[in-house]
């Protein structure tokens, strides 16, 4: 009976990358609640109205922010690349539970992943680009 109860649970799924963040984010029918790696997202994301915003994004662009509760699991990078990778996870989520989402996620610009990650250090040179001073005597 309880195997059967756990199996009429549907839950999609999405990951979402950027910087060197990762989420995996899973939507469950639910009430709009965010959990990020077992904490309120709005403690997770330091109570950050921009974060927050970033993250519910999607949810909100489909007027879906009450249908689905949002549990993510997130490594690697900071806050800003932690954020835009759950909006992505989410979008690419709300893109398996129906297809019909993606064209309104696509045009707002869910769905595309920043490519944007650091230079890395080249030798000789004291960052990426950051050469040391150069003296002519």
């Amino acid at each position: 009976m309880n195997s059967l109860s756990n199996q009429s649970r549907v839950t999609y799924s999405g990951t979402g990358r950027r910087k060197s963040s990762i989420a995996r984010v899973r939507l469950i029918p639910g009430s709009g609640k965010l959990i990020i790696n077992g904490l309120p997202g709005e403690s997770y994301l330091q109570f950050s109205p921009n974060y927050l915003r970033i993250s519910y994004a999607p949810l909100r662009t489909l007027g879906l922010s009450t249908e689905y509760d949002i549990h993510v699991k997130t490594k690697g990078g900071g806050l800003t690349g932690q954020a835009d990778a759950i909006r992505l996870g989410i979008a690419r989520a709300l893109c398996n539970i129906n297809p019909e989402n993606r064209s309104t996620l696509k045009s707002e610009g869910y769905l595309t992943r920043d490519p944007r990650v650091k230079e890395r250090r080249k030798y000789g040179l004291r960052k990426a680009r950051k050469a040391p001073q150069y003296s002519k005597r």
